[in-house]
């Protein structure tokens, strides 16, 4: 199963990933993107893709 995930040292806090899907990523207390839901779907590898980071990796979960 992916899971999405934030490299929190890349995040730049440009709010692509918020904007783009609110019910996956939201802000931390620090300003940076965090995930709230890790499921992966075709939404949320396009945005991935569109980091202007590359904060956003998409991992496989071993079951």
């Amino acid at each position: 199963m992916k899971k999405v995930a934030i490299i929190t040292d890349n995040c730049i806090s440009c709010g692509l990933c918020i904007n783009m899907a609110e019910n996956t990523f939201t802000w931390d207390d620090e300003g940076k993107s965090k995930v709230i839901n890790s499921e992966v779907n075709d939404e949320i590898i396009n945005i991935s893709s569109l980091c202007p980071t590359g904060a956003i990796i998409i991992t496989e979960e071993e079951k």
